[in-house]
């Protein structure tokens, strides 16, 4: 689509246009057999530029379950994505689209909320590669929780039909509806009710006493192998130095809320799944007192993954990408929300876990995965929408179910080929092949 998106009568004829160069019925647009590269060399080949030392964590971690795996590998399925032809009609893609990177945090005006809430590999690009990505984590998560085949399509249709509905239902409102549109449900009455409690006492000073306790020198984080440590030397200097870059990536108003915390320490924190081996830090940081804590984190962030394959201008600053992609998809995102650069790597910037919390994996079965997959639809949905042209997406959904027909086609399939990847990834580790690649 032109970098300049058009709306109305000419976002209908594109969209009705893009049937032409490719089919609703031919959304499943997976071959297994045409797949010109090996699962493992993908994986091993992202690992290039993290911290060696890490990088068999990230390995054991994607060992731990078939989710897991899927979680931190990323790479494969946007090589597959990128083999086949796509819609050619472009929002900002949440990158990484999949059941855990959906969650609550704090908005701006201390209201718990939830939604799509982790953008690594978010970048312009096709509707579908969101959707197919989501609709596979489905079928793997209901798998995992121990759904059989027929709950779990069950879920991918009521995800997919929500999104289509939302779809179709943004491209009829007004424009600044949309970018105000908010989803609305009783999440103490939901399969979310636990997570919402979770989520509500994650606050600042619950992660001080997780993360630090008070020494002699003052609060210190806490020395956890392999987890988090504490970082001395010319590193602590670097990230501290950094820190009056960041405060100019801030809006004014939140650069003088940044301007009231001293930072007192500094720490190495592994977080995630398929982001372990990037360099993550966190600064402990005071108000007023220590009864008024504030955790940054300080996230390398490489390019996405779906650049190798999407021809869009090169940010100037990664973490910059991040923060703008995910200002595109949230109505509310973090006030402290910034970017910075250290040492010839890109970083974003946030508050840590500020009032954060997700839904574990066992937790999706039956009819909590169908109502989660209802309310992830009409998210994905809203981020689309407000990221992209809804008039040209809901014109090539058209009103029948021959688009979610083939994208549940495609998400049964997609997670077939996840399950064989898994394996051999499995096999190449306990073999040595995976270290191996790595060298």
């Amino acid at each position: 689509m032109d970098e300049k998106p058009f709306y109305g009568k000419k976002s209908a004829e594109y969209g009705q246009a893009q049937r032409k160069h490719l089919s609703r019925s031919e959304l499943d647009n997976f071959d297994p057999g045409s797949r010109r590269f090996d699962a493992v060399k993908v994986i091993a080949e992202s690992c290039q530029g993290r911290v060696p030392r890490l990088i068999p964590i990230k390995f054991q971690r994607m060992s731990l379950s078939l989710f897991a795996f899927f979680r931190g590998s990323v790479e494969v399925m946007a090589a597959d994505l990128a083999s086949a032809k796509n819609t050619r009609i472009d929002v900002q893609l949440a990158g990484d689209a999949h059941v855990n990177n959906f969650g609550f945090f704090a908005s701006p005006d201390a209201q718990v909320i939830f939604d799509m809430n982790d953008f690594d590999e978010t970048f312009r690009g096709p509707w579908e590669w969101d959707v197919k990505r989501m609709t596979t984590s489905i079928m793997l998560a209901g798998r995992e929780a121990g759904d059989n085949n027929p709950q779990c399509k069950e879920a991918v249709a009521t995800f997919l039909s929500a999104y289509c509905g939302w779809i179709h239902r943004f491209a009829q409102m007004l424009t600044i509806d949309v970018a105000r549109h908010r989803v609305k449900r009783n999440l103490n009455a939901s399969a979310l009710s636990g997570s919402l409690r979770k989520a509500e006492r994650a606050t600042p000073a619950q992660n001080l006493q997780k993360l630090a306790r008070k020494t002699a020198r003052g609060w210190r984080f806490r020395s956890k192998t392999a987890i988090l440590w504490e970082v001395q030397g010319q590193t602590r200097k670097t990230v501290l130095g950094a820190l009056p870059l960041y405060r100019n990536t801030l809006l004014p108003e939140h650069q003088r809320l940044f301007d009231r915390y001293q930072a007192v320490d500094v720490g190495f924190k592994i977080v995630g799944t398929g982001s372990v081996g990037t360099r993550d830090y966190v600064v402990l940081m005071f108000g007023r007192d220590d009864r008024d804590p504030l955790i940054l984190q300080i996230k390398e962030e490489p390019p996405a993954i779906y650049s190798r394959y999407l021809k869009q201008p090169k940010p100037r600053n990664e973490g910059q990408r991040v923060v703008e992609g995910q200002r595109m998809l949230q109505v509310a995102s973090d006030m402290l929300l910034g970017w910075c650069s250290m040492e010839g790597r890109d970083y974003l910037v946030r508050q840590l876990n500020d009032h954060k919390a997700g839904l574990e994996i066992a937790e999706l079965q039956g009819e909590r995965l169908t109502e989660y997959s209802r309310l992830c639809g009409e998210l994905m949905a809203k981020g689309h929408a407000r990221s992209g042209d809804s008039v040209a997406i809901s014109t090539y959904l058209g009103p029948g179910d021959k688009a979610t027909q083939s994208l549940r086609r495609f998400a049964v399939r997609y997670a077939d080929q996840v399950e064989a990847d898994y394996a051999a990834f499995r096999k190449a580790m306990k073999s040595g092949a995976l270290n191996k690649l790595l060298h």
